[in-house]
């Protein structure tokens, strides 16, 4: 038995040790982070980065590039997850009421960037470098790498802020679609940029045909394995299934993509567009569970894109480059975002804020990069790499304020809450009924029946003079009384009251709450003080009501926005 044992361990090396150790610690220490800058008011997602950055390469180095290699597939499936979690978000319902702005902002805000950057590189390039056409070359890839978006901390502000409205579902539309035409726009520059530093014709053709293939690829595996997901959803409906097969897909339809040389986010962005449009009845659920299983995902995906940024290699001129993209990266978004907003006519938070909304760029980014960076070995793959990579950094510690900015000054935070988040964030005193209508223990029938007669609740507390709780009186209890004594004597609400099964206090979350009427399976729940006096009295049926209430009051104020 040891010596089997021994073999075990002999097989497990410590390189895999360490890969488990690191990823508690990237973990642990990236949920920590992000508590930190949560409770500075800072969106968490900047917190996993800087933990990602003092464990990686530009920091402590405990995050070497042969760990970074090792755990790649880990950030393909966190990509494929945020992207299967964004195209749920592309209804058709919210697509037929926005879909006209989101083809004027795409086109604009993804055109903008482009032009913009491309037109300041190149003339800075060629007062740096001289006119050389590896200059204009970069200059058109940066353009086009200029128009993406990163969904992944765009989405994780939105989430954890809990936003809804017209200016939530411009940005999540828009960074669902905008990859795309970064794809289609980074495949012309790379055919241009090929002539400009003399590949061959072949090549060009080919620079030509790719994105037609890429983009149509993708579309076509997402529609394919979103019909099979639905059908398997439609057969089985128990939560553990349900869970298995959409991680199941989200992994496959990322690994055909990755292995057909099309686009992954694109792939799964339409794989939750299929479910979300074909199973509309059971795609809450779907997404919900999802959702619950990807919050680690995320941490370690930011803590390793944090881990990977290197800033030992930046000259001067390249600074100076990385100052342009940025500046004319970030204006150029504004500027789009703006302009498409005001043409398509939309709500006046969206055309005022969502300029604010898109400058995150990551994945999407540096997956261009490290592509252009293997089609063009040499000064251009490298000074790209390095730009993006610096870049990356800067606007993933921008963007999510930024964002939180926007939907806050929309009015947009809070207002995605769901039963669980309202039940979680109020307390017994939000839901009491604290003027109850009381009955006295010395009062006499008479007088308990005039009560009921005025009021139409089902349960009355009873108390002493001073408000102490002696009981509870309800009216299926007092019918029961009358057929079973005999009601020609005095009777007193002491003699028809029924001892208190449970209370609680003012102060007790209505998740508790909920907790005890369900464990004693009781219809209604005194709460007292210190002193068992009574404050209030809960009512099942009230809590329900309570909630119901409050998510339909923000409903109606998400949809009063626009």
């Amino acid at each position: 038995m040891y010596e089997y044992l021994a073999q075990i361990l002999e097989k497990i090396s410590v390189f895999h040790l360490n890969i488990l150790l690191l990823l508690g610690l990237a973990l642990f220490g990236g949920t920590a982070g992000g508590r930190l800058f949560q409770k500075l008011r800072i969106p968490q997602v900047v917190g996993y980065i800087i933990i990602g950055i003092a464990i990686g390469q530009s920091g402590l180095r405990i995050v070497d590039d042969n760990i970074i290699t090792a755990l790649r597939p880990f950030n393909y499936f966190a990509l494929g997850l945020i992207g299967f979690m964004v195209g749920g978000e592309l209804r058709k319902d919210v697509l037929s009421k926005y879909g006209k702005q989101f083809i004027y902002i795409l086109l604009c805000e993804g055109i903008a960037p482009f032009l913009l950057v491309t037109l300041s590189v190149g003339i800075t390039g060629s007062f740096l470098f001289g006119a050389k056409p590896f200059v204009w070359a970069l200059a058109l890839l940066l353009g086009a790498i200029a128009s993406a978006t990163d969904p992944a901390s765009t989405t994780s502000v939105l989430k954890e802020y809990k936003t809804r409205g017209p200016l939530t579902s411009t940005i999540l539309g828009i960074v669902a679609l905008d990859d795309g035409l970064a794809l289609f726009l980074f495949a012309i520059a790379s055919s241009v940029a090929g002539a400009l530093i003399g590949h061959g014709g072949e090549g060009i053709l080919r620079s030509i045909v790719h994105p037609f293939y890429e983009i149509g690829g993708a579309i076509l595996i997402g529609i394919l394995s979103g019909l099979v997901l639905s059908n398997m959803l439609k057969r089985y409906g128990e939560k553990e299934r349900v869970l298995a097969f959409s991680i199941g897909t989200v992994l496959l339809v990322t690994g055909l993509s990755i292995a057909a040389n099309v686009s992954m986010l694109l792939a799964v962005m339409t794989l939750g567009a299929i479910v979300v449009n074909f199973r509309s009845h059971k795609s809450r659920e779907v997404f919900s569970l999802v959702e619950g299983f990807t919050t680690p995902i995320y941490v370690l995906f930011f803590v390793l894109v944090g881990a990977k940024l290197r800033f030992g290699h930046i000259t001067p001129p390249v600074l100076l480059l990385i100052v342009i993209y940025l500046f004319f990266g970030m204006t150029g978004k504004m500027v789009g975002a703006n302009i498409g907003a005001r043409l398509s006519g939309t709500a006046p938070t969206v055309t005022k804020y969502l300029p604010f909304s898109l400058f995150s760029q990551a994945g999407v980014a540096i997956g261009l990069s490290i592509l252009a960076a293997h089609h063009f070995e040499g000064d251009v793959g490298n000074t790209l790499v390095i730009i993006i990579t610096a870049t990356t950094f800067v606007t993933q510690i921008l963007g999510p304020p930024f964002t939180k900015f926007a939907v806050t000054k929309a009015g947009e935070v809070g207002l995605n809450i769901t039963e669980e988040d309202i039940i979680e964030q109020n307390t017994a005193e939000d839901l009491m009924d604290k003027n109850p209508p009381l009955i006295y223990e010395n009062m006499q029938l008479a007088d308990i029946l005039r009560i009921f007669s005025e009021n139409d609740n089902l349960y009355y507390p009873v108390t002493n003079k001073e408000k102490g709780l002696q009981g509870i009186i309800t009216v299926e209890g007092i019918r029961q009384t009358f057929l079973e004594m005999d009601t020609g004597g005095l009777i007193l609400a002491h003699d028809l009251m029924e001892p208190v099964i449970a209370k609680t206090s003012a102060t007790v979350p209505i998740v508790e709450v909920k907790q005890i009427l369900n464990r004693y399976d009781i219809e209604y729940l005194p709460v007292v003080d210190k002193e068992n006096r009574l404050e209030g009295f809960i009512v099942r049926k009230k809590l329900n009501k309570f909630v119901s209430t409050k998510i339909i009051e923000l409903q109606k104020k998400a949809d009063s926005l626009g």
